[in-house]
C-alpha cells in the first residue's frame, strides 16, 4: 500500500554507505510527500556536487520501484544546511601567551561590530580558562537547548545584540578543568556546529594562547576569514606572538592576519584623557607590526575603568565616549573594511 509510513520503511533499505547507515537514520529524506500519483522528497546530501549523490538517487528510484510499481518518484538533491553556512566570516583572536588581555579584545571588539550595525556572535573557545560569561555578566545563565533531527541544539546567550557561546556556561569554573587534547576539540566543535547562530556577519572566536589543538582545529576544520593578533608592548610578549603568527602562516593552514592589536599599548589617566604614558615603552606595537609584515589594527590604552568594566559584566567599548571604545571603533571599521 502506498502511503508516507511504508515509503519511510522501504527507504531504510536505501544505504548511504560512507556512514554505514540508511537515508532515514541518517536523516538524508526531508519533505516527504507522498500522493497516489507518486512519491515527492529532498535528498539532503553533505556536497551538491558529490557524484555518490547520483547512486544514492538511482538506489532510492530502483527501492521504491521494485515496491511500488511504475509510479512517479521525484528526488531533488539539496545541500545540507550546517550550523555555520549563514555566518559571513569567522575571526580568530589569538596571542602566543596568556596575560596580554586576548580576552578583553575579543569581547570589546565583539561589541565595536555590533556597534557598527553589524551581527556578530561570540565563541569562548578558551575551554581551560572561559572568561566570556563574566565579562558579559551572563556567568549565571545557561543556552537554552532542543531537539533537531535527532540531536540536541544549543541557543547562544544574548547580551547586548551579541550571541554568546562559552564552555563556561556548561562548567563548574570555581573548579580547572583537566581535558585531553581530544576533549578540549570535541568543546569546541559542539560549540560551533552544534548551535543555532542563525544570520552573522561576524562570528569571533576568543581562542587559547598558544599553538595547540584548539588553534590547529579551528584552522583545519571551519573557513577562517581572518586572525587578529593580541600583544602588549614588552619584547618577551612578542616572542610568543611571533610563534602563533607563524602559526596561521603555515602552509597547511594559510590563514589571512587582519592585523595586530597593541594591548595597554599606554596608559591613560580618566581626569586627564589627552595625557598618553608609555609605561611599556613607545611605538613598540608599531615595530612588531612591521616585523611581522602586517598592519597595526590600533593600539588599546590601559584605563581604570577597563578591568572594573569587564569584571561587572559590562565591556568598556560600549561607552562610545571612553578612548577605549573609540580604538576599538576604529579597528572594527580596519576589519570591515579589509
Amino acid at each position: 500500500m502506498l502511503n508516507k509510513e511504508n515509503v519511510i520503511e522501504v527507504l531504510k533499505d536505501v544505504i548511504y554507505f560512507p556512514k554505514g547507515d540508511n537515508i532515514i537514520n541518517l536523516n538524508m529524506v526531508d519533505n516527504l510527500m507522498v500522493r497516489e500519483d507518486g512519491i515527492r522528497f529532498d535528498l539532503i546530501v553533505e556536497q551538491q556536487d558529490d557524484p555518490k549523490n547520483d547512486i544514492l538517487v538511482n538506489a532510492a528510484n530502483r527501492t521504491l520501484k521494485e515496491v511500488f510499481g511504475d509510479i512517479n518518484i521525484d528526488i531533488k538533491v539539496k545541500p545540507e544546511e550546517k550550523a555555520l553556512s549563514k555566518v559571513k566570516h569567522i575571526i580568530a583572536v589569538a596571542s602566543g601567551k596568556g596575560g596580554v588581555g586576548k580576552s578583553t579584545v575579543a569581547a570589546n571588539l565583539a561589541v565595536a561590530l555590533a556597534r557598527a550595525n553589524q551581527r556578530v556572535g561570540l565563541i569562548d573557545a578558551d575551554i581551560y580558562g572561559p572568561s566570556v560569561p563574566m565579562m558579559f555578566g551572563a556567568e549565571y545563565e545557561q543556552p537554552a537547548c532542543f531537539e533537531k533531527d535527532g540531536k540536541s541544539v544549543m541557543v547562544p546567550v544574548e547580551r547586548y545584540g551579541i550571541k554568546l557561546l562559552s564552555i563556561g556556561f556548561f562548567v563548574d569554573t570555581d573548579r580547572p578543568l583537566i581535558w585531553r587534547g581530544p576533549m578540549a576539540t570535541s568543546a569546541l566543535n559542539q560549540l560551533m556546529n552544534d548551535a543555532l547562530w542563525g544570520e552573522l556577519d561576524w562570528l569571533v572566536v576568543d581562542m587559547p594562547p598558544g599553538t595547540g589543538d584548539i588553534q590547529l582545529t579551528l584552522a583545519q576544520q571551519f573557513k577562517v576569514s581572518g586572525a587578529v593578533i593580541v600583544t602588549t608592548p614588552q619584547k618577551v610578549a612578542f616572542a610568543d606572538v611571533l610563534r602563533a603568527a607563524m602559526m596561521f602562516k603555515e602552509e597547511a593552514l594559510q590563514i589571512p592576519i587582519y592585523g595586530l592589536v597593541e594591548n595597554m599599548a599606554y596608559f591613560t589617566p580618566s581626569d586627564m584623557p589627552e595625557k598618553k604614558y608609555y609605561i611599556f615603552g613607545k611605538d613598540m606595537g608599531q615595530e612588531f607590526a612591521d616585523r611581522l609584515g602586517t598592519k597595526l589594527l590600533g593600539q588599546i590604552p590601559m584605563v581604570e575603568k577597563i578591568a572594573e568594566s569587564g569584571d561587572n559584566g559590562t565591556p568598556l567599548a560600549l561607552d562610545g565616549d571612553s578612548p577605549v571604545a573609540k580604538a576599538f571603533d576604529g579597528i572594527a571599521q580596519a576589519i570591515i573594511n579589509a
